[in-house]
């Protein structure tokens, strides 16, 4: 099983202020000259390069106080989960976002995924049934309701719940499979316990939900298929969490492929039978506490593997935790499509980490979190979250050398102690970057860069950034 070289003997992060960092350094020979500067932008206050302009900011609807998380794209409108729901914002201006609609309908973690008139919403914390208006209930109970929901957007004022389906231990996050009849939903999900009748361990699976498009009231699990027979990556020091299927799955269709982030696992499926992925390249790190989502290059050619070091609440984007923990890591992919009853071949090689070259406070949460390919076509350019470390837009085009192009960084929620916050998604769609703010609301930017004006011209229906295609 292929590791990644270069592995740090860091323990895990202990917090210290940066003052502390370059005093150590300084012992070791090193001057504070060689650091990025200590982030010092007021609270609020915004730090930026030249070629990004921030369009617009919308904040949250009443309602919706609790944490926004992913996007899903349709149309002019882009839908935000939101702990409480999802709200659908008409983007036909974008400098001017209005909101169409706002569906409290609480159960978190709320990821979003959207096919044609569908929107498919997942439920990671226990209700009491499966009604919208369900109070709160502990995964002890064995009637509590985690999992999909499945919502009607045909008409965006009016959204329409009309199905759910239960998966074990809920759906922390949901992946696409699109066919012309029927979707298929790979279904994540972790943190069994002998404690919960619904999820119990070993949790080595995903769910695999059928979607009938004409009738989606049918939606059911079909299948279970566990990856992980022999328990995946359990014994590593410093995991924030075994791997217990998967957090996050990429799908590249066209390739037959898909990436998993699974905790303590880099893989990569063939999925040319939907219904039973197989695994056919498994990666570790030492550096990796929490492999949390995967995006392949343009060509399939490779793949970037994020680190959520602390779980997205400590302030780890500093010299002491470094430039290789709670980063990006990049890998050469090489793929051979399964022919017949042969599985497909893939190899993965370590290339380089990837990290925000701007220290954040120690009141910001700050780590490699969820982006997208940008459209230029034969090109790999990515847009990237890292909570209140900002909005990042990186070129690694050259694997082994990725660099930062463009960037958007707000000041801390707070100055006086940490307060999550930040940028929880960031993905690029018909001339423009959207970002759901954990705190602030929707963002609206632009990039002014030549290297990407060929981007400009690309124009999606739809988007689900885990469900890639080739540009």
């Amino acid at each position: 099983m292929p590791r990644s070289p270069r592995v740090s003997t860091r323990r895990p992060l202990r917090r210290r202020v940066l003052s502390t960092a370059v005093t150590l350094l300084a012992a070791a020979g090193l001057t504070a000259s060689a650091l990025p500067a200590q982030a010092d932008t007021p609270v609020d206050e915004i730090d930026k390069s030249d070629n990004v302009e921030l369009m617009a900011n919308l904040p949250k609807p009443e309602g919706f106080e609790p944490t926004n998380s992913d996007l899903a794209f349709t149309g002019d409108h882009v839908i935000v989960g939101n702990y409480n729901g999802f709200v659908i914002h008409d983007v036909s201006d974008p400098s001017a976002p209005e909101i169409t609609a706002a569906v409290l309908c609480p159960g978190g973690q709320a990821d979003v995924s959207v096919s044609g008139d569908l929107l498919y919403f997942s439920v990671e914390y226990p209700r009491a049934n499966d009604e919208c208006g369900a109070p709160a209930s502990t995964p002890e109970d064995p009637d509590a309701f985690e999992g999909i929901r499945v919502f009607d957007i045909s008409d965006k004022a009016n959204p329409e719940y009309i199905a759910s389906v239960r998966t074990d231990c809920g759906s922390h996050t949901n992946s696409l499979v699109q066919g012309e009849e029927t979707d298929y939903i790979y279904v994540s999900s972790y943190a069994p316990s002998e404690r919960y009748p619904n999820c119990r361990p070993p949790h080595d699976k995903v769910s695999v939900v059928e979607v009938p498009k004409d009738d989606p009231q049918e939606a059911a699990v079909v299948a279970q298929p566990v990856l992980f027979p022999d328990g995946g990556n359990h014994d590593q020091d410093g995991l924030l969490r075994p791997t217990q299927g998967c957090h996050d799955i990429t799908v590249y269709a066209e390739k037959g492929l898909a990436a998993g982030a699974c905790m303590g696992d880099g893989i990569i499926m063939d999925i040319s039978d939907p219904l039973d992925p197989e695994v056919v390249e498994t990666v570790r790190d030492d550096n990796f506490a929490f492999w949390h989502s995967a995006t392949f290059t343009n060509k399939g050619d490779g793949v970037i593997f994020t680190d959520e070091l602390g779980g997205g609440g400590a302030a780890t984007c500093n010299a002491e935790t470094g430039p290789e923990r709670g980063a990006d890591a990049i890998y050469g992919l090489k793929s051979k499509k399964g022919k017949g009853d042969r599985p497909a071949k893939a190899e993965l090689t370590f290339k380089s980490y990837y990290k925000i070259p701007r220290h954040q406070g120690d009141t910001e949460n700050c780590v490699a979190h969820n982006g997208s390919l940008i459209p230029v076509k034969g090109k790999n350019y990515f847009v990237q979250s890292w909570y209140q470390g900002g909005v990042s837009v990186i070129d690694f085009n050259d694997l082994e050398n990725p660099k930062e192009i463009a960037y958007f960084d707000r000041g801390p929620v707070s100055g006086t102690e940490l307060v999550r916050g930040g940028s929880w998604s960031a993905y690029y769609y018909n001339g423009y970057v959207y970002s759901a703010e954990r705190t602030r609301g929707f963002d609206v930017i632009r990039l002014d860069d030549k290297r990407l004006k060929r981007a400009e011209k690309v124009r999606f229906d739809e988007l689900n950034p885990q469900n890639q295609v080739r540009y």
